[in-house]
C-alpha cells in the first residue's frame, strides 16, 4: 500500500511546487511587461504547462526519441526553467522592494522627528542656561536689597556694590523684570520638555507598529552579523529559493512519472491483479461500426445484399483463415513486432 501511495505523494508534491513556481513566475514576468499583462500571463501559463509536459515526455520516451529532437527538447526545457527562475526572482525582488520602501519611509519619518527633537533640545539648553543666569542674578539682587546694600553684576560681568536710592529703585525694577523673565523661561522649558517627550512617544509608536521593520528585522540582523548590506543578504536568500524551487519541481515530476510507470509494470506482471477480459465480439462490432459510419443507407444495403448472395467459403479458404488467425493474429502492432520493416525512415522518427 505504501509503495502505491508514494508515487502519488511525489506527484502531488511536484504539481504543488510547479503550480506555486508558475504563479510566482507568471506574475513576476507580468510586472516586467505591465502594458500587456493579460497577454503575458496567458503566454507564461502555456509555457509553464508545456515545460511540465516536456519533462514528462522526455522521461517516458528518453530511449526512443531521436537525438536531434531530444537535444532540442532538453534545451527548451532548460530555457523555460531559466525563465521561470527569473520570473520568481522578479516576483520576490518586487515584494522585497515594496517592504523595503515602507521601511525607508518609516525611517525617514523617524529621522524627521529625531531632527525636530534635537532642535527642541538645543533650544531647551539655551532656555535653561538663561534661566540659571537669571536665577543667580535674582538671588543676588534679593540678598542685597534685604541688607540695604545693593550688590549686583553689571552687563560687563563686574560685581557692583552701592547704596544709592536711585540705583536701588532701578535694581528693584530689574529684579521684577528678571523674575517675570525667569517665569516665562520656566514655562518655555516645560513646553520644550513636553515636546521632546511627545516626540519620543511618537517615535516609539511608529517603530513598534511598523510591519516592514518586523519583516525585515531578521534579515537586518543577519546583515549585521555577516557585515553585509541588507540588499545583498536578501539577494542571496532569493537565489537560494530559485536553486531549489523549479528544479526540484521538475525532478519530482520526473521521479513521479518513473515511479508510476514502474507501478504499472508491476501491476501488469502481478498475477493477483485483476485483468480486463478481451471481448472479441464487442471489439469486432466497434470496428464494423467505425467502417460503416460514413456509409449511406443505400451503400449499406448493397453490401448486405452482396454478402447474402456471396458463395460459401471453400474448405481451403477456411483453413487459410484459421492458420492466419492462429499464427499471426489481427494486431498491427504484433504484425510490426514480428518483422515488419520501416521504409523511408526519417531523422524525426522514433527508435523501435
Amino acid at each position: 500500500m505504501k509503495n502505491k501511495l508514494l508515487p502519488l505523494m511525489v506527484l502531488m508534491a511536484a504539481l504543488g511546487l510547479a503550480t506555486i513556481a508558475a504563479y510566482y513566475s507568471i506574475f513576476g514576468i507580468s510586472k516586467l511587461f505591465s502594458a500587456q499583462a493579460e497577454a503575458v500571463i496567458v503566454m507564461a501559463a502555456v509555457l509553464e504547462a508545456s515545460k511540465l509536459i516536456t519533462a514528462a515526455y522526455l522521461e517516458r520516451f528518453w530511449k526512443t526519441i531521436h537525438w536531434i529532437r531530444k537535444t532540442y527538447l532538453v534545451l527548451a526545457m532548460l530555457v523555460l526553467m531559466a525563465i521561470t527562475s527569473l520570473g520568481i526572482y522578479g516576483f520576490l525582488v518586487a515584494a522585497y522592494q515594496e517592504t523595503a520602501y515602507e521601511l525607508q519611509t518609516t525611517e525617514k519619518i523617524v529621522q524627521v522627528q529625531k531632527t525636530k527633537q534635537l532642535r527642541y533640545q538645543q533650544q531647551l539648553g539655551s532656555v535653561i542656561e538663561e534661566k540659571d543666569k537669571l536665577s543667580t542674578n535674582i538671588s543676588e539682587l534679593t540678598k542685597g536689597l534685604s541688607n540695604n546694600v545693593i550688590t549686583y553684576i553689571d552687563a560687563d560681568g563686574n560685581k557692583i556694590t552701592t547704596t544709592s536710592r536711585a540705583t536701588r529703585q532701578a535694581l528693584e525694577s530689574q529684579l521684577k523684570n528678571s523674575t517675570i523673565r525667569r517665569d516665562t523661561l520656566a514655562v518655555r522649558e516645560a513646553a520644550f520638555n513636553d515636546s521632546i517627550t511627545a516626540i519620543d512617544l511618537r517615535v516609539l509608536d511608529i517603530e513598534s507598529n511598523s510591519e516592514a521593520a518586523a519583516e525585515i528585522g531578521p534579515l537586518k540582523y543577519v546583515a549585521q552579523v555577516t557585515n553585509n548590506t541588507t540588499d545583498k543578504v536578501v539577494n542571496w536568500f532569493i537565489l537560494l529559493f530559485i536553486v531549489v524551487f523549479d528544479p526540484l519541481a521538475i525532478m519530482l515530476l520526473i521521479s513521479a512519472n518513473k515511479a508510476l510507470g514502474r507501478r504499472r509494470i508491476e501491476d501488469d506482471t502481478d498475477p493477483t491483479t485483476p485483468k480486463d477480459e478481451f471481448d472479441e465480439d464487442h471489439a469486432m462490432d466497434q470496428v464494423m461500426n467505425g467502417m460503416v459510419e460514413d456509409l449511406s443507407e443505400d451503400d449499406i444495403q448493397e453490401i448486405v445484399e452482396a454478402n447474402e448472395n456471396s458463395p460459401d467459403p471453400t474448405e481451403e479458404l477456411k483453413q487459410a483463415a484459421k492458420d492466419y488467425k492462429d499464427g499471426i493474429g489481427f494486431s498491427p502492432i504484433a504484425n510490426r513486432r514480428r518483422g515488419s520493416t520501416k521504409v523511408g525512415s526519417k531523422w524525426w522518427d522514433d527508435k523501435d
